[in-house]
């Protein structure tokens, strides 16, 4: 049996970051205040002292500077490097380095060369933060061919994802959700890989497809929970993991089956990965009992003020809404 022990999802990403620098010394950590107090929730913490000043060192505030910087070091696999950024909102700041050097530069080059970077964002909601510190922009990063963009949902899933994309020769921007720093999670304590491109089948059942990615699975979870207390209905809930190269054919499968679709996304409805799997969903010709429903956020910057932003943001009743009105028909025949 493997060992396992109870750590926090920035503990989780810690102890991925030990275990692949202690592993490879070509693994290197950078970024504002890695080293310094608070480590990045903790996810940076004792590293200094293990690794020392070369392997793991502040940076002055320049996003594109950082940027480039990791993918220099990053080039043929000679380093590699995890870069963290703070906010994803000034990950604008890098968008000449992604969408004209990072992404292209296995496809210019033939494969020839290739870029094994990390690029560490927190994302999302969090006390208050506002519109300039809550997006997830995960869409703009998961429009670009040549980068992988994943989202992990809890810190067994970040710590395995957090090894895969280290060990991945694609650069990969590694999503992390603020509200998930704090979440607890029986974690292997050895070292292990999960596949990027396959999704996680959370929940069984035979009523309805339900998808989600990073936190909005949790909130999933919970939805999932007052269904069955609630009615004894039993979903399939996938944990969709990548958000860029979506294998979908389990969760195809699992439609065909329920004929009955929810998808739940922490961003912006237009142009999501909501949006993206339902049109394969029609592409592929599949009959729904009910027209698919998505939870998402409105099309809105985020307010500042607590009771605004309280309505802004979905919940498990919101998902439960959603899923109870793709089920119309069998709670009606039920009761």
């Amino acid at each position: 049996m493997k060992k396992k022990k109870i750590l926090t999802f920035g503990q989780a990403i810690n102890e991925a970051l030990d275990q692949a620098m202690s592993r490879d010394k070509s693994v290197f950590v950078f970024g504002q205040g890695v080293d310094k107090t608070g480590h990045v929730f903790h996810s940076t913490e004792g590293l200094l002292k293990k690794y020392k000043k070369k392997r793991i060192f502040d940076t002055p505030n320049s996003e594109q500077a950082e940027t480039m910087l990791a993918l220099g070091a990053s080039l043929n696999g000679k380093l590699r490097p995890v870069l963290i950024h703070h906010r994803v909102d000034f990950m604008a700041y890098t968008f000449d380095q992604l969408v004209n050097w990072i992404s292209l530069w296995s496809f210019k080059s033939s494969k020839k060369s290739y870029a094994p970077l990390v690029i560490r964002a927190i994302i999302g909601r969090g006390w208050g933060q506002g519109p300039q510190h809550a997006k997830t922009l995960h869409t703009m990063f998961s429009y670009l061919p040549g980068l992988r963009v994943v989202m992990p949902s809890s810190p067994s899933e970040a710590k395995g994802m957090m090894l895969s994309s280290i060990a991945s020769n694609d650069p990969v921007i590694f999503l992390e959700y603020r509200a998930l720093y704090n979440t607890k999670e029986l974690v292997p304590t050895e070292r292990f890989y999960i596949d990027l491109d396959q999704p996680r089948l959370r929940l069984k059942g035979n009523s309805l497809t339900l998808v989600a990615a990073g936190t909005s699975v949790l909130t999933s979870l919970k939805a999932a929970e007052i269904l069955y207390k609630e009615k004894k209905i039993k979903i399939d809930l996938f944990d969709l993991r990548s958000i860029s190269k979506m294998n979908l054919k389990k969760i195809i499968e699992s439609v065909k089956k329920t004929k009955r679709l929810v998808l739940v996304e922490d961003g912006w409805k237009n142009f999501g990965y909501s949006s993206e799997i339902i049109t394969q969903i029609v592409e592929n010709k599949i009959k729904l009992a009910e027209a698919p429903q998505r939870i998402c956020w409105p099309n809105s910057h985020v307010p500042m003020s607590a009771p605004l932003e309280k309505d802004f943001y979905f919940d498990e009743h919101d998902i439960v809404k959603a899923c109870k009105k793709v089920l119309k028909e069998k709670l009606i025949h039920s009761n």
